[in-house]
């Protein structure tokens, strides 16, 4: 047996060595580290992203901002490593682990501590598995966290504008904050704009067309759905109800509905109604997703009712504008509300069409036989996800950007995002 220094326990027996006997207390060296012993505390409250290592427990700080943990790249079966969430503020700012290419919890996307005072050991199971929950402290229904908050805007097409008539509809503007599970299907809709007048004066296809529903769902959320805008009104007719209403036709029309079905909050607003007088009888302007359309006056086309802005890209856009009302052979035609609203007319052209992927309604169209609506502007949809958790899964080619710490996806037409 090899002469022992001073102050060391041992024996050998074969090839198996014995430290201690009972009673004895077993220290480690300062600045010694141990292997097979269970696991080291690091002496340092973690603050800001770092990477982990096997055997080892740290004490984490998300006072003032997540923290995210980057796992061992090769651990073997049966490794351990220990969080604490230190100054109990998980529920506010995460532990976020990232696997380093391996799964956490049979995913392959990054887990999360996320309860107040939370303490969990995972365990290096393999690679079916991989990293695991094998010891919990505080941590609610689940100690890893896999489900994840996204921003949701939804906005559908908007309305076409009629002849001798009123602006279309803006398309319903709506907004949702979901948490939605790893793995799940998000399937976004994206409304067309609906098509401007196609016949003059009362002849059929004077009125405009409603835009089409937009909508997001999936497992375990809630559907939204934005509606179509209602159409506008030519000359005599009422227009459609819809996300926003449509302006009613420029000899006495009725304004369509907004809010149609209703939503809290509202989705959208009413249309203007048509003047039915003289000399230059003026249509209702479409109602917006922030202001109802303006009616129609002796001389004048009822403006389009204002769009609603967001920012969840990051930079104040407004969408879901009113078109502006057509009037007969002159006078003032309306002017589309902000947001895209296409502009009405007071001749015989072709009212402007509402903005692509804003869904803005057309502009009413004026003196027939070619004073004709125009179209609608197409919906969208937009969903924004902390770029820690985006999973880069989706259909449909959505514009993908970034603002501070989330990443954007715009769908301009229909797809899927995996979350």
């Amino acid at each position: 047996m090899p002469l022992l220094k001073v102050n060391q326990i041992a024996s050998y027996s074969g090839n198996t060595l014995t430290v201690g006997t009972t009673g004895d207390t077993v220290t480690l060296a300062s600045g010694a580290t141990s292997s097979g012993f269970g696991l080291t505390w690091n002496q340092t409250v973690q603050t800001t992203n770092f990477t982990a290592s096997v055997g080892v427990g740290y004490m984490v700080n998300t006072s003032t901002a997540a923290v995210t943990v980057t796992l061992p790249a090769s651990p073997s079966i049966g490794d351990q490593i220990q969080f604490v969430d230190y100054n109990e503020t998980a529920a506010i700012n995460e532990i976020i682990l990232n696997g380093n290419g391996l799964k956490i919890d049979g995913t392959t996307s990054t887990s999360s501590i996320r309860n107040s005072g939370e303490g969990v050991t995972i365990m290096y199971s393999g690679t079916t598995r991989g990293w695991i929950p094998v010891l919990a402290a505080n941590e609610g229904t689940t100690a890893l966290d896999s489900s994840y908050s996204l921003d949701f805007l939804i906005v559908a097409g908007g309305g076409g504008g009629g002849t001798l008539g009123g602006g279309g509809g803006a398309g319903g503007y709506r907004t949702s904050t979901q948490t939605a599970t790893q793995g799940t299907v998000i399937t976004v809709t994206v409304g067309s704009g609906g098509a401007g007048s196609i016949g003059a004066h009362d002849a059929p296809g004077s009125n405009g067309s409603s835009g089409s529903n937009s909508s997001i769902s999936g497992s375990g959320l809630t559907t939204i759905t934005s509606a179509g805008g209602g159409y506008a009104g030519g000359y005599t007719n009422s227009g459609g109800s819809g996300g926003s209403g449509g302006g009613g036709g420029s000899s006495g029309g009725s304004n369509g509905a907004g809010n149609t079905p209703s939503t809290s909050p509202s989705q959208g607003n009413n249309g203007g109604t048509g003047s039915n007088t003289g000399p230059n009888y003026g249509g209702g302007g479409g109602g917006g997703a922030g202001a109802v359309g303006g009616n129609g006056s002796g001389t004048t086309g009822g403006n389009g009712g204002n769009g609603t802005a967001s920012s969840i890209t990051g930079s104040s856009v407004t969408y879901a504008g009113g078109g502006g009302a057509g009037t007969n052979g002159g006078g003032t035609a309306g002017t589309g509300g902000t947001g895209g609203g296409g502009n009405g007319t007071n001749n015989s052209t072709t009212a402007s069409s509402g903005t692509v992927n804003t869904g803005s309604g057309g502009g009413g169209g004026g003196f027939p036989p070619s004073g004709l609506g125009g179209n609608g502007g197409s919906g969208v949809v937009i969903i924004s996800v902390a770029t820690v958790h985006y999973s880069s899964t989706s259909s449909g080619s959505p514009t993908v950007t970034t603002n501070g710490s989330n990443t954007i996806l715009k769908f301009t037409g229909s797809g899927t995002y995996t979350v």
